[in-house]
């Protein structure tokens, strides 16, 4: 049984779109948050977008405006839809599921108990 399965990472020209999808098994898919994170060489792992049980978003401030994540109930898929790429969005992509901190009711600080095993994106200027 596969937990969570990442796909959709590629190449792209700056200023391309791509969408990651993370299918998730049903006790994944409903947790109380699912998120996108990334990490980039060298660099420590960011979070970058999630979303709550019940639809709330939140997105880094790197990525507001031009990413917009979502799912779909009758798929179990988490979805990150990838605008207006730039060469610093270059990352090992990861969807991760888990829980709000506590006192928190959206999943913009959240703790995280499972990861994919992540998709590449590449952006070429």
């Amino acid at each position: 049984q596969v937990q969570l399965m990442e796909s959709g990472g590629a190449s792209a020209q700056a200023g391309g779109s791509l969408r990651l999808s993370c299918v998730a098994s049903d006790y994944f898919y409903n947790a109380p948050c699912m998120a996108w994170y990334r990490q980039a060489p060298g660099k420590e792992r960011e979070w970058v977008s999630s979303i709550s049980r019940d639809g709330r978003i939140s997105n880094a401030d790197s990525v507001e405006g031009r990413f917009t994540i979502s799912k779909d109930g009758a798929k179990n898929t988490l979805y990150l839809q990838m605008n207006s790429l730039k060469p610093e969005d270059t990352a090992m992509y990861y969807c991760a599921t888990g829980r709000p901190r506590l006192g928190e009711l959206w999943c913009r600080r959240m703790v995280v108990d499972y990861w994919g095993q992540g998709t590449q994106v590449t952006v070429s200027s």
